[in-house]
């Protein structure tokens, strides 16, 4: 499907960090010690950035979004520095408080939009109670706001789409509904958590290109969160490594992507196939060997370091600081620092 330009102007970032993560640590019981699902990470963000957030299934990165979202499910638990919004300390907040900031200046769209949409409420009313929650405008008026927002992000026949329930949509289409809820009252953070699973290429390409064009249209920074380091290429401005619930590489995308620092960032470069890759000369793949840690038997040192063909005796004893490595980036590897 071919969508319409959208027409606002490009908002270029600034340096005004509109987020700033300090020790972010997610915890959820578990016998004999809890088990760390993000460890201990910070970052920021400046106004008007895309920033991709990149690992391997179980790293971490769903359980960070939805640690500053302030969505953890019980038993789980977060505890941070602080996670600082617009100026503000989100882990200070009431839960009335967090309530009007989501949906309104900080909002998500979800990975599975199935199990995020109500099957009982049709895709208008879901759309509609954003703006009748946060801006108290009418029902007629919220209405009419849905159908818009339906028409921006391309969905076809947003009029009829209104009235049908989730599972009468494609998943293309529910996501679109997804995108649409969460633009309602321009937020001016949007975290995207895998927003293509389970969609087919060419609605993927759609969804990450709708995606971007939010901040585009609507100013908004963008936290992308996703396992594909092809995806933040040509969307993101920095991109951010996650590990067993840890950052190992930071840096501006097209640095980091072209001359990749910390030896799991090159692992995972070299396992992104393309359309000649292991097909001339008979090849497999490039494959990080092993596998990722539990969070219940993490190593002593190095987290990477079962798995790293650098690794020193050193790794194995104490975990690395995330450490200056050049302008603008950061890598948790004294390895590479050295050479």
């Amino acid at each position: 499907m071919e969508e319409e330009p959208l027409t606002s102007a490009t908002a270029e970032p600034t340096d005004a960090p509109i987020l700033d993560v300090r020790g972010l640590t997610v915890t959820f019981p578990s016998a004999p010690a809890p088990l760390r699902a993000v460890d201990g990470i910070s970052f920021s963000m400046a106004r008007g950035e895309a920033l991709g957030l990149v690992g391997e299934s179980g790293c971490g990165k769903s359980a960070t979004a939805l640690a500053i979202m302030r969505l953890i499910p019980e038993p789980g638990r977060v505890e941070a520095e602080a996670v600082d919004f617009e100026g503000e300390d989100l882990a200070r907040l009431s839960e009335s408080e967090m309530r009007l900031l989501r949906g309104s200046k900080l909002a998500m769209v979800f990975q599975e939009p199935m199990s995020s949409l109500n099957p009982a409420l049709t895709i208008g009313e879901q759309v509609a109670e954003v703006p009748r929650a946060h801006a108290r405008i009418s029902r007629r008026e919220a209405w009419r706001k849905a159908e818009a927002l339906l028409t921006e992000v391309g969905l076809p026949d947003p009029a009829r789409r209104m009235r049908q329930y989730p599972h009468e949509i494609s998943g293309g289409m529910r996501q679109r509904a997804m995108i649409a809820a969460a633009l309602a009252c321009e937020p001016t953070l949007l975290i995207a958590d895998e927003p293509t699973t389970a969609l087919d290429v060419t609605v993927q390409a759609q969804i990450l290109d709708l995606v971007m064009r939010v901040r585009e249209v609507h100013g908004s920074s963008v936290l992308l969160i996703t396992h594909n380091l092809g995806v933040v290429a040509s969307s993101c401005d920095r991109v951010a490594v996650m590990y067993a619930g840890r950052l190992v590489e930071t840096g501006p995308a097209r640095e980091l992507l072209t001359a990749p620092l910390h030896p799991y960032t090159r692992g995972l470069l070299a396992s992104v196939p393309s359309l000649t890759s292991g097909l001339r000369d008979g090849r497999r793949l490039d494959s990080i060997p092993g596998t990722v840690p539990s969070p219940a038997t993490m190593p002593p040192g190095c987290k990477f370091e079962p798995r790293c063909d650098l690794a020193e005796p050193a790794c194995s004893e104490r975990e690395p600081e995330l450490s200056e490595a050049g302008a603008g980036r950061h890598v948790r590897c004294p390895v590479v620092l050295r050479a």
